[in-house]
């Protein structure tokens, strides 16, 4: 089938690719709509690895997806073809210790869509389990459906900061997963998110979902949190950027006893100040994709609570897919998320 394939580094083909796949009995069988470029798709193409994950042999990208089922196995009863869906990128080890403790996310024999040795979903059609397949509500269209996988990262993040309602909360990185740990958060019961970047488009966009945003070329961040929190600091921080300098002063705008969230991954290792950490006995949690999520996430757009439409900033066809990619390797600062639809 036609696939946009990463040959290799700075390398992409649209291309016929032959994709050995075992339709089961409860499995369903996709096809693809609207696939989201994610930032380690990007990655990918331009740095051939992120960390220990390196591209040695072609590899089809895409991980955030929506399509229609046509085809369903014998087992499947919650599913139908012609139901419209979006899918979990990660298939794990049903038996692994990791899946039975609940933490299907960090079996190390997880099967995850465009992350290598594995091909990814910007093809014409995929099989997938019908576990990890998700069907939308009526009120949400596939563009919205390809971003609940990056909305359940920023689910996951929440969900380990332990937000108390209240609370106040800040977010370094105003990309995609940026702004919806931001919602997240919101959701979740902060009283305010503050979130920072350099890209006034994007901390535009924040702020009109109620965020406080802070040009950090512009203006001083610890002046704006002290203003917001009376000098205290805030609860917690959302690191999502990735960004060696952010990460380098983490924990200065934190209150003590507050907790830092890194969700962000850094191309290659960035030192952390563990004594600044160690003098507010800041709690660290790091995020590694999300686990039981995905129902969450389309409860909370189903219901209106979360709204992602205003973040598909730039859609493009499956046959300018490379087009799309060498934008988003140098994307104007108003983009946010570019998906490609089928």
């Amino acid at each position: 089938m036609k696939a946009l394939v990463l040959k290799e580094k700075n390398q992409l083909a649209i291309m016929d690719m032959a994709i050995r796949e075992t339709f089961g009995p409860d499995d369903v069988r996709i096809k693809m709509h609207t696939i989201g470029i994610c930032g380690s798709d990007v990655h990918y193409y331009t740095h051939g690895k992120i960390g220990n994950f390196i591209v040695k042999e072609p590899m089809i990208l895409g991980h955030e997806a929506s399509g229609t089922i046509i085809e369903v196995g014998k087992n499947v009863k919650r599913l139908k073809a012609g139901d419209r869906v979006c899918m979990e990128p990660g298939v794990p080890d049903l038996r692994s210790r990791a899946t039975m403790e609940g933490m299907y996310n960090l079996d190390p024999a997880v099967v995850f869509w465009a992350t290598p040795p594995y091909h990814g979903c910007l093809r014409e059609t995929v099989v997938h389990p019908a576990m990890f397949t998700f069907k939308l509500p009526d009120n949400v269209s596939y563009a919205e459906g390809a971003m609940v996988e990056p909305l359940s990262v920023g689910l996951q993040a929440v969900k380990k900061a332990n937000i108390k309602p209240g609370d106040v909360a800040l977010v370094t990185g105003c990309g995609t997963i940026g702004i919806l740990t931001g919602l997240a958060a919101l959701a979740g019961g902060c009283s305010k998110v503050i979130i920072t970047d350099v890209i006034d488009p994007k901390l535009n966009i924040a702020a009109g979902y109620g965020m406080l945003p802070v040009n950090i070329k512009k203006q001083n961040l610890q002046k704006v949190v002290d203003e917001v929190t009376g000098g205290w600091g805030v609860d917690a921080i959302f690191e999502a950027s990735g960004n060696e300098g952010a990460i380098a002063t983490i924990f200065r705008p934190l209150c003590p006893g507050g907790k830092v969230i890194f969700i962000g991954m850094p191309v290659n290792p960035v030192p952390v100040d563990i004594v600044a950490a160690q003098a507010k006995e800041a709690r660290i949690e790091t995020v590694f994709r999300y686990a039981n999520l995905y129902p969450r996430a389309l409860a909370l757009m189903g219901s209106g609570k979360i709204d992602v439409k205003p973040l598909v900033t730039d859609r493009y066809k499956f046959a300018d897919a490379i087009k799309a990619y060498d934008y988003a390797a140098k994307p104007e600062p108003r983009t946010v998320k570019i998906v490609i639809e089928m």
